[in-house]
């Protein structure tokens, strides 16, 4: 009788053996990642794990991202024309001898980019004071009107401290060094009084800007820790993404009434991870709920240096690289993307979504590459999403990193002190990011509001939003005004 093969041989030693060749794969998986941890460098590059295929620039592209900062700058820089005459010396013609030129067009011309540092300006206005001369009556000019009552800091320098802490994330102790070199002297307790009473004049535009965020159909939705010290638990930041605005909430807990509080009834897409919290915002007549596809491939790459890690890694490069197709083709959000990923994206999830499935079977619960199967079956239905919807990203990557500020800024100025100071905090960073998001400078914009936020009614106040503000338009001369 021939001797059986191994394939022909199925008994329970075997089966025992594959069993425990699997976790002996899932035991070193869990030791590289310790190492890579506790040892290694905390990034994607200490591994050498297959790059996410990204399509190099074309030349056209190139060529456009280059039109494209270029108008940016021609739009929002400053500008300053100085004619350079020819020299009297180089008037001589190298052909005739003569001296007799004319002018050829506007001329040639180059442009050079100049840094004017920031600088403090003393502004004295001197208030006419007019007495009678019976001796009965004396009058004075006007005040100035004012940002704030009784103040002498004005609202662009106000501005320029709050896009310092909450975009530059410097804290008030480097602003104030900063401010006593550029010969203006000025504590830092009078910049945190001047950042937190612009802040709650600013908290108006709250209410607005989270009614445009759920008026939106695609919201993006996450969470970070920040420290408050009046309680020993931490407390949080959200961030939502609408179109075109972003906006921040701090919450004592990372409770789901935050997230309802924000969106509350709103209807739409909402793109998030699995945290629990955004259950209250989803569900049937509410938020259709999408997963996060980089979540997944995060734990992909957690699972370590194994060839099922690398087969669901490179499924969802495959996924990404669509993804980017799309935009070298200038097609995102149109029928050609859906079509894209119709043919290309949908076979590559399901191919991921059965590897995940059968990892589930062979690996325990608890184990690196378990953890991961069971991640991305769990949440087929939200991961799946953008496949139905060409609006909807594949992850949330985005939110994530708007959020990166947040984090920033809890490794500089460390805490907040209550949860006062911390609305403050957010409705700034939410401005900010807004200001980001529409091209705004946002400190001519912060200057702008702070000087006319009072004069505004509430019904009124979405107009003064980043996507929305209108940069004040200077008065023209008299007709009879002398340029000379």
């Amino acid at each position: 009788m021939a001797p059986s093969s191994d394939d022909d041989h199925k008994c329970g030693w075997r089966e025992h053996a594959l069993q425990l060749a699997a976790r002996v794969a899932d035991v070193e998986a869990q030791l590289a990642t310790l190492r890579r941890t506790a040892f290694g460098k905390k990034s994607e590059r200490a591994k050498k794990l297959p790059p996410v295929p990204k399509p190099p620039p074309t030349p056209e592209a190139v060529d456009e991202k280059r039109r494209t900062r270029a108008a940016a700058r021609e739009e929002t820089m400053e500008t300053e024309v100085e004619h350079t005459p020819v020299p009297d010396a180089d008037k001589v013609c190298s052909l005739c001898g003569g001296s007799d030129f004319r002018p050829v067009g506007a001329g040639k011309s180059c442009d050079v980019l100049e840094f004017i540092g920031a600088h403090f300006r003393r502004r004295r206005l001197v208030r006419e004071t007019l007495a009678c001369r019976c001796g009965g009556c004396v009058i004075t000019a006007p005040a100035p009107p004012r940002w704030s009552a009784k103040t002498r800091y004005a609202s662009s320098f106000v501005a320029y401290l709050a896009v310092s802490k909450c975009r530059g994330s410097m804290p008030f102790y480097r602003l104030e060094s900063l401010a006593k070199s550029a010969t203006a002297p000025i504590a830092r307790s009078t910049m945190n009084e001047l950042f937190h009473r612009a802040a709650a004049k600013l908290r108006r535009l709250d209410v607005p800007l989270f009614e445009a965020i759920r008026g939106d159909y695609l919201v993006l939705a996450d969470e970070t820790t920040f420290k408050l010290t009046s309680q020993s638990s931490k407390a949080f930041i959200w961030t939502f993404l609408g179109h075109s605005l972003t906006g921040f909430r701090f919450a004592l807990s990372r409770a789901g009434s935050v997230a309802t509080e924000a969106l509350k009834d709103s209807k739409g897409v909402l793109v998030c991870d699995d945290y629990s919290g955004y259950n209250a915002v989803t569900g049937q007549g509410r938020r259709r709920r999408c997963g996060c596809l980089a979540h997944a491939r995060r734990k992909y790459f957690d699972a370590g240096n194994v060839p099922e890690a690398h087969e669901a890694l490179a499924l969802i490069g495959f996924i990404y690289a669509v993804e980017h197709e799309a935009e070298r083709r200038g097609v995102l959000g149109t029928d050609e993307h859906a079509q894209l990923r119709q043919a290309f994206s949908r076979p590559a999830y399901y191919a991921l979504l059965q590897l995940a499935r059968r990892l589930r079977k062979l690996h325990a619960p608890k184990s690196l590459l378990g953890r991961a199967a069971r991640y991305t079956t769990s949440n087929s239905l939200a991961l799946r999403a953008f496949l139905d919807d060409v609006r909807i990203p594949p992850d949330n990557n985005r939110s994530e990193n708007s959020i990166r500020i947040v984090a920033l800024g809890r490794k500089n100025f460390l805490f907040v002190q209550s949860e006062d100071a911390g609305n403050n905090i957010a409705i700034v960073y939410s401005l900010i990011a807004s200001c980001e998001r529409a091209s705004v400078n946002p400190i001519a914009y912060l200057t702008d509001v702070l000087d006319r936020i009072d004069g505004v009614d509430d019904a009124d106040l979405r107009e003064l939003l980043p996507d929305r503000w209108k940069p004040p338009v200077m008065a023209a001369p008299p007709a009879d005004f002398d340029v000379e």
